[in-house]
């Protein structure tokens, strides 16, 4: 994402707006259970430590970049920072303790979905698919709206293969964006 910068002024502007905008969400202090075992799956831990497996490995990735389904710009490269990569990922984190009781969870044969109970939480849907105890395959959707604007993104990461992300922006006055960002991992 770092190499993508068309149109930076107003993308810039548009970002420094939307954070200023939804600026509660992003203050409240990142408390997680500690001590006792976690509620929900543990989507940070895991987004970090792959993202220090992936470091670690050196992989390649052929990242597709695309604005408003236009300009599409696709290059091969390796990554450095997979944290700051996957950070969409590791930020859609349940597990704070005011929220233990905020999702419902349903066991369907090897994937687990932890649904939103209440329509304001961020993370509106995670689902992780496992085969035993190795994760296959992490879906989240997020979604936040106020009277200025509207967000939602779907993330989609299978390790070791691929990561989408697939945001949409509505911004009264200043319109619609979509930004859609896909890499296809390779050794």
């Amino acid at each position: 994402m770092y190499w993508y910068k068309p149109a930076i002024k107003y993308t810039a502007f548009c970002s420094a707006m939307l954070i200023t905008l939804s600026g509660l969400y992003s203050c409240k202090p990142d408390i997680r259970e500690t001590g006792a075992a976690l509620k929900y799956f543990d989507l940070k831990k895991f987004i970090h430590t792959d993202s220090a497996r992936l470091s670690k490995q050196q992989v390649w990735v052929t990242k597709m970049v695309s604005h408003n389904q236009e300009s599409a710009q696709t290059r091969k490269l390796r990554i450095t920072n997979w944290g700051r990569e996957l950070d969409l990922f590791a930020a859609s984190d349940i597990n704070k303790p005011a929220w233990r009781e905020s999702y419902s969870i349903q066991r369907q044969g090897d994937s687990v979905v932890y649904t939103a109970k209440d329509p304001k939480l961020f993370t509106r849907r995670l689902m992780i698919q496992q085969s035993g105890n190795t994760v296959k395959k992490i879906t989240i959707q997020n979604a936040t709206s106020n009277i200025l604007y509207q967000s939602s993104e779907k993330l989609v990461y299978y390790p070791d293969s691929l990561y989408l992300i697939d945001k949409l922006q509505q911004v009264k006055l200043l319109g619609d964006n979509r930004y859609l960002i896909k890499g296809v991992i390779s050794k």
